[in-house]
């Protein structure tokens, strides 16, 4: 084999004259008749060649031409030759190699191809056909960029926790199933029949053990699995950068993470954090985007309009009023002049699959609002609602009348199309915020019993403490998510190092003391013997690769990845297998 002395990516004019050998992929052949370009290809870059006949050079080919018009695309080849400069008008500056090409003096085809099921190169192919072929797809140089920035981001976590004290530390992968929030995936053990070890949703409670341990600070690049519904920013696999810190309290946990934050920022998208980050209190972020992740590249805020309702003669504002229910709505920047009747048609279809009964708008004209409602609003009640807004002539003004979660849903999903549609931001720009004081439990109607926002481990604030007797919804946890472009990139709390608040959490979560002995007695065992206050935070490596590289789907930042049914098409898994193994593990599976 003629084994390379360069990559495809690296040879310029300070190489001419140079004899080289180079390995790669066909990337593409062009046939001049006397001559034949290939643009050869590997990690690094790209390579023109040329075979021509007669070459002096061509002592070990006889018929260099002849010999070239057997190669196809996608053919892995080793090129022996030397390094012209290419004809003036040439070049191609948009390459680094595109002043020079090689003039190949001997070539072996170490390995041939078919034809690919798509162009490389070419335009996107159906993704599960790209699935299927996934080694090839994964050849594009575009994806390749992706993994690239993958790499660095990864490394960049780990040098940055490593200076700020932190001891990487590995955690099992087989393990307890305890109730976490989403569903384990199962493991039977074979020694221990009609026993299972479940995947980790994450490393919590190992890490928990770690601080009790007096590691102090810690941290993994950890692999996590969750057997739930997936979608564009989710897969049953996943890595997260888990750190762990003993001893503090939760704006400790965020002014070390902002480090990181900011060092990610300055790499990746060449920008200077200003620090601390915004932190938004979850009840404004409601109140303001209608979710505990807002999106603050642009603002067109939500606002209540209860005030100004109650002074319309519309029938639907009063009824919605009287029953208890909220008037919210945000006001559109040159939406009016942009919506068509039609248009506005679909935004209320859009906001039907959200729960919203429907959607009133107004356009902001010269002398008044118009719309089909309009009549409804005297030009007192309509000042106040322009003022409300601070609304211009050309806006649209949007409002949904409805029980407060749907008014939260559908309001704050109709902001994220308009945003889009409108250009109301720059899809390159980043910003950033925390979103903090959650509420500790939430309330599960079909149990009819608390469900723990977070987790179960998760301390409550100081103040709210006196509320776990009295009024248990109303207490707010020690809890902060990291939100990037409207995406929860981290979540972390600070942990119950007391026992008897733990325990206190695990009955408001409907556990006895002898459930949650059977489910958590490990860590309840550990924290009565010298757990130190600690807290700590998961950011979504995936999920930041993801905004980063510019993409709007997680699975293009993840080697091989998942389907949305869960399925990996180019190995084939899940799959069934040989009998001989499920009566090993004494496992029967029923139809």
């Amino acid at each position: 084999m003629l084994k390379r002395t360069c990559t495809c990516g690296e040879l310029t004019r300070d190489r001419l004259g140079d004899e080289v050998i180079l390995n790669g992929w066909v990337d593409g052949r062009r046939d001049h008749g006397g001559l034949i370009f290939i643009d050869l290809r590997d990690r690094y870059g790209l390579t023109q060649v040329v075979f021509e006949p007669g070459s002096p050079d061509a002592a070990d080919l006889a018929d260099p031409l002849a010999a070239a018009h057997s190669l196809r695309n996608e053919f892995v080849v080793a090129v022996k030759g030397v390094v012209n400069a290419r004809l003036p008008g040439k070049e191609n500056p948009k390459l680094k190699t595109g002043a020079i090409e090689v003039r190949a003096v001997e070539f072996e085809i170490l390995n041939a191809s078919p034809t690919p099921p798509f162009e490389i190169q070419g335009a996107e192919a159906n993704e599960e056909l790209r699935l299927k072929y996934r080694y090839l797809d994964l050849r594009r140089p575009a994806l390749q960029a992706v993994f690239e920035l993958r790499h660095r981001l990864t490394q960049l976590m780990r040098n940055t926790m490593s200076e700020l004290g932190f001891w990487e530390v590995e955690t099992p992968i087989l393990g307890r199933s305890t109730p976490e929030g989403a569903r384990d995936f199962l493991v039977p053990s074979r020694v221990k029949s009609g026993d299972f070890y479940a995947l980790p949703q994450s490393p919590q409670l190992y890490k928990q053990v770690l601080m009790v341990a007096g590691f102090d600070r810690y941290f993994q690049i950890a692999r996590c699995f969750r057997d739930e519904d997936l979608r564009a920013n989710r897969q049953p696999e996943f890595t997260q950068l888990d750190v762990e810190m003993s001893f503090v309290e939760h704006e400790d946990v965020m002014s070390t993470m902002e480090i990181l934050v900011a060092r990610l920022a300055k790499e990746f998208a060449g920008e200077t954090l200003a620090l601390p980050l915004p932190r938004i209190d979850y009840h404004d972020s409601m109140e303001r985007y209608g979710n505990d992740r807002p999106d603050l590249r642009f603002g067109m805020e939500i606002r209540d309009l209860a005030d100004v309702a109650a002074k319309t003669d519309f029938k639907v504002f009063q009824a919605a009023l009287a029953e208890g229910k909220r008037v919210r709505g945000l006001c559109a920047p040159g939406g009016g002049t942009r919506y068509s009747r039609k248009d506005l048609d679909g935004l209320t279809e859009f906001i039907a699959g959200f729960g919203a009964k429907g959607l009133v708008w107004l356009k902001v004209e010269a002398d008044a609002c118009t719309g089909p409602t309009a009549k409804f609003f005297s030009p007192e009640v309509q000042a106040e609602l322009r003022s409300k807004f601070d609304a211009n002539v050309g806006d649209l003004i949007l409002i949904v009348a409805d029980e407060s979660h749907v008014t939260s849903q559908s309001l704050s999903n109709l902001r994220l199309r308009l945003g889009l549609e409108l250009s109301l931001y720059d899809p390159k720009a980043f910003r950033y915020c925390w979103v903090v004081r959650f509420p500790l439990l939430a309330w599960d109607a079909e149990e009819k019993r608390f469900a723990a926002e977070h987790h179960p481990f998760t301390m409550p604030l100081p103040e709210d403490l006196h509320l776990l007797d009295t009024a248990p919804s109303k207490v707010r946890a020690q809890a902060y998510d990291l939100v990037v472009n409207g995406e929860e990139c981290g979540g972390g709390t600070i942990r119950i190092h007391d026992p008897a608040i733990q325990s206190k959490v695990f009955a408001l979560l409907g556990l006895t003391p002898e459930q949650a002995e059977e489910k958590f007695g490990f860590l309840l065992s550990a924290l009565k013997n010298g757990a130190p206050p600690h807290g700590g935070i998961a950011l979504g490596l995936d999920r930041l690769v993801m905004l980063y590289a510019g993409l709007t789907n997680i699975r293009d930042c993840i080697a091989f990845p998942k389907t949305a049914r869960g399925a990996d098409l180019m190995t084939g898994a899940p799959n069934t297998v040989d009998p001989k193994q499920l009566r090993e593990l004494r496992v029967r599976v029923v139809e």
